[in-house]
């Protein structure tokens, strides 16, 4: 019998056995190390990759997929158009924080827009057929049926934000109420007087949670909320612009206005320059977001900085440690904000 320097597998290569007895740790250890699971100590991580590259021992993607029943691929869904997809920032912050930490695994990742009823269930028939192993969902709305069908069919998923403030599904969100806050204490500290704000859709609880972070801020400055001074948008800055003109119109002395996106506010500049407002002298200008528009805005935005990358490593973490495990656990992660102050407030 011809014996291999290194291993003992059909082929002659190292085997998982081989590693795992090399690193003293037991073959499910090994496993985890290889497929990403981020429940495994530094340590032992460390001692595992070594016994790795002494052995010179290589998984077979293919094989090991079939051994566990896996796809090998995540699908990040985001219930939005192409337009809005490429327009806005935040989708781009999340989708670098996803790809980070997939960076060092085997896993790949299907980008899927859901826009109709019908790519919906298009979407449910695929992932009930087992082709990924677990979904990575963004922007959704309030009445969006799709985290509910992948509980049903027992899929892994992580929701970026939350539908309601009694959200069970799985999810890391940012402190959008709190960001709010800080926004709107900011322009009032400054001495602005008439402070209005422009709100995202409000079937979705991010936006919902920034306009009672308005209304929560002048409550605990003695101001009376005003309807009149409260105009609604969509995150575009098309919205922005029409909103600003809106607020305009019903109270045209106001000061100030706290946007809850960085493009909105890009859109209520472009409405305050086209009636002769200057910003800050006229009105002060705050956004949500602090995405790289607001770095480069004329004068630079002042905006409550929610982490976008982080929120999506923090997601993809939380979604592999379930597909690998399949432990109880189910992320309810809130990440803080902070304001960043630049010259338009």
């Amino acid at each position: 019998m011809v014996r291999t320097g290194r291993g003992s597998g059909r082929d002659g290569r190292p085997t998982l056995e081989q590693v795992a007895a090399r690193a003293g740790v037991g073959r499910g250890t090994v496993s985890r190390v290889i497929n990403g699971s981020p429940r495994v100590s530094d340590r032992t991580r460390a001692t595992v990759e070594q016994a790795i590259a002494d052995l010179g021992y290589v998984p077979h993607r293919a094989a090991r997929a079939l051994a566990a029943n896996r796809a090998d691929a995540i699908a990040l869904v985001i219930p939005e158009a192409e337009a809005r997809l490429f327009a806005e920032p935040y989708f781009s912050g999340i989708i670098r924080g996803v790809t980070a930490e997939l960076a060092d695994t085997d896993i790949q990742l299907l980008l899927t827009l859901i826009r109709t009823p019908k790519e919906r269930q298009r979407f449910g028939q695929y992932a009930s057929s087992r082709r990924v192993d677990g979904v990575l969902l963004v922007s959704v709305h309030g009445d969006d049926p799709l985290p509910d069908l992948l509980t049903e069919i027992g899929m892994p998923a992580v929701m970026n934000g939350r539908r309601s403030g009694q959200e069970s599904f799985p999810h890391v969100d940012c402190d959008n109420l709190g960001g709010a806050q800080l926004a709107v204490e900011h322009l009032l500290g400054r001495g602005r007087g008439t402070v209005a704000t422009i709100t995202g859709p409000l079937d979705m609880y991010a936006a919902q949670c920034r306009l009672a972070g308005y209304r929560e801020a002048l409550r605990a400055a003695g101001r009376e909320a005003d309807d009149d001074l409260v105009a609604h948008g969509d995150f575009t800055e098309e919205s922005g612009h029409a909103a600003m003109r809106a607020l305009l119109r019903r109270r045209p002395g106001l000061d100030a206005v706290f946007c809850a996106s960085d493009l909105m506010a890009i859109g209520a500049r472009r409405a305050l320059r086209e009636v002769g407002r200057t910003v800050p002298g006229d009105v002060a200008l705050v956004g949500f977001d602090d995405s790289s528009m607001a770095r480069h805005m004329d004068p630079p935005l002042t905006s409550v900085r929610q982490p976008m990358e982080g929120m999506g490593r923090a997601m993809t973490r939380a979604l592999l440690a379930e597909i690998a495990d399949g432990g109880p656990e189910r992320p309810h992660l809130v990440l803080p904000t902070e304001l960043v102050r630049r010259s338009s407030s």
